[in-house]
C-alpha cells in the first residue's frame, strides 16, 4: 500500500447491574481513522459497537500512518489505531511495544494487506494454467499492450508509489521485455483505476499493479498472480524496493502486516471491550464489498461501519458476547 473513544458518573449505578458493570470502566477512548477507507470504515466500526456494546464514550481522531504510530509510542495517545500498517512503521511500533505505551491486539486483515499483479477473474478462468508471473510471460499475446498489439503490457501505478518501484524491478527481474511485454505508466491513481474498470466492462485483458483492500477490488473481482518463487528480504532491500538498482532477482512480494494497536492505559481499563478488540477481524473480500459499497453510495465511514454490522452479522457476532450483540443490534 503507498501507502485512521464512559462515563464515570455511571459507575454506582454499573455495580448493581450485572453484566453491565464493566461499562464504567471503559470511559473515554479515542480512535484514530486513516486517510483512507478500509482504515476510516474501521475506525467507526469500533465506535459503534463501543459506545453501544460496552458502553464507552467514543471519539473518533484523524490521524495517518507515521504521525499516529509516532504518537501512540511515544505518548500513549490515541487510544485506538484500528488499522495500523505495522510492516511500513516496524521499528516506531516495536518502539511502542517495548516501551509499555502500547500493546497489539487483532490482525484487523486477517490475511494481511495484499500488493502485486492481478488479472479478471474472467482472465483466470479462461486461462487455468496462467497463475503466476512466469506463467504471464509465456504469453504476451493474451494481454496485447494499447500501443503495439504485437506486445503485451502491464499496467503501473503513478510515479511516486513504492509500489510502481517494486513493479518496474520485478518487470526487469522476470524478463518482461525479453518475454515481449512493455511497462505502460498509467500516470495516476485514476488511470490505474481507469485502465482497470475500462477492460473489466468491455470483458478484455488486463495485468497490473494493484492491492487490496481496495473498493476497486470489491467491485472488480481480479486475482492475484503468484511469483514462482518465495519472498527474500535480503533481496527485497537490496534491490526489488530500491529504483535505481540495475540488477533486480525474481522475488515475491511480502503481505503487509495490518494489526490493531491499543493504547497499554486503555488496554489496562478496558475489560470485555478489550476482548472484541481482540477477535475483531475480516478478511480482504469482506472490507472490499464494504468500501466498493461506500463508493458506490457516496457514503462515509459511519455508513459504512452500520452497513457491514446489517449484512454481516453472523461475522461481528462472534467477536462480542451475545449480551453485546444484542446492544449492538437494537441500535441499528
Amino acid at each position: 500500500m503507498k501507502i485512521l473513544l464512559g462515563a464515570t458518573i455511571l459507575s454506582a449505578g454499573f455495580a448493581f447491574s450485572g453484566g453491565a458493570a464493566y461499562a464504567a470502566d471503559c470511559g473515554n477512548v479515542t480512535i484514530a481513522s486513516m486517510n483512507w477507507q478500509s482504515a476510516e470504515v474501521a475506525a467507526n466500526l469500533d465506535k459503534f459497537i463501543l459506545e453501544k456494546g460496552y458502553g464507552c464514550s467514543a471519539e473518533i481522531v484523524t490521524g495517518d500512518t507515521v504521525p499516529t504510530l509516532t504518537s501512540m509510542a511515544e505518548k500513549g495517545q490515541p487510544d485506538i489505531a484500528p488499522e495500523a500498517w505495522v510492516s511500513l512503521q516496524p521499528e516506531i511500533v516495536k518502539q511502542g511495544l517495548e516501551g509499555g505505551k502500547v500493546v497489539a491486539a487483532a490482525k484487523i486483515l486477517s490475511d494481511g494487506a495484499v500488493q502485486g499483479w492481478w488479472i479478471p477473474k474472467y482472465v483466470a478462468e479462461a486461462n487455468p494454467d496462467l497463475k503466476t508471473i512466469p506463467d504471464l510471460f509465456k504469453h504476451p499475446e493474451l494481454f496485447p499492450s494499447p500501443e503495439d498489439k504485437s506486445k503485451g503490457a502491464v499496467f503501473n501505478g503513478p510515479q511516486g508509489w513504492g509500489g510502481t518501484v517494486v513493479t518496474a524491478q520485478l518487470y526487469k527481474a522476470f524478463g518482461g521485455e525479453k518475454a515481449g511485454f512493455t511497462l505502460v505508466d498509467t500516470g495516476s491513481a485514476a488511470g490505474l483505476d481507469g485502465s482497470i474498470a475500462k477492460a473489466y466492462e468491455a470483458k478484455q485483458p488486463w495485468v497490473g499493479y494493484y492491492w487490496a483492500p481496495t473498493s476497486l477490488l470489491g467491485k472488480y473481482e481480479m486475482v492475484k498472480l503468484g511469483f514462482g518463487t518465495e519472498y527474500d528480504a535480503a533481496e527485497w532491500k537490496r534491490c526489488t524496493s530500491v529504483a535505481d538498482c540495475a540488477d533486480p532477482k525474481p522475488n515475491a512480494w511480502p503481505i503487509d502486516d495490518v494489526q490493531t494497536l491499543v493504547s497499554k492505559t486503555f488496554a489496562d481499563r478496558a475489560g470485555p471491550a478489550m476482548d472484541y478488540l481482540n477477535k475483531r477481524a475480516w478478511t480482504n473480500a469482506t472490507v472490499n464489498k464494504v468500501i466498493a459499497w461506500m463508493t458506490d453510495n457516496q457514503a462515509t465511514g459511519e455508513d459504512g461501519a452500520k452497513q457491514f454490522l446489517k449484512e454481516n452479522e453472523a461475522l461481528w457476532k462472534g467477536w462480542v458476547s451475545p449480551e453485546v450483540a444484542e446492544k449492538v443490534k437494537a441500535a441499528l
